[in-house]
């Protein structure tokens, strides 16, 4: 099963959430309708993706994810540029 790294932020590109998952258009929709409460992403409305990458399988994109956590916002920040300078 595939799976995906993402990173979201809200409208004024103040919060980085990273996340990892089998199914990005689900997860994306999830964000979008803030269908949990007490999220992460509802509190600080990260609804905006702004960087995904995709895996042959989930657990390679969870591995991906904890190591993107563990890093700086300027590692984050630079990864989502190279691809995504908007």
């Amino acid at each position: 099963m595939k799976g995906y790294v993402y990173i979201t932020t809200n409208k004024n590109k103040t919060v980085l959430y990273v996340g990892a998952t089998d199914d990005i258009k689900r997860r994306m929709n999830e964000h979008k309708n803030k269908i949990y409460p007490n999220a992460f992403t509802k509190k600080y409305n990260c609804d905006i993706l702004v960087y995904f990458e995709e895996f042959e399988n989930v657990e390679d994109a969870f591995k991906k994810e904890l190591r993107l956590k563990a890093g700086n916002r300027k590692k984050k920040e630079e990864l989502i540029n190279s691809i995504n300078p908007e």
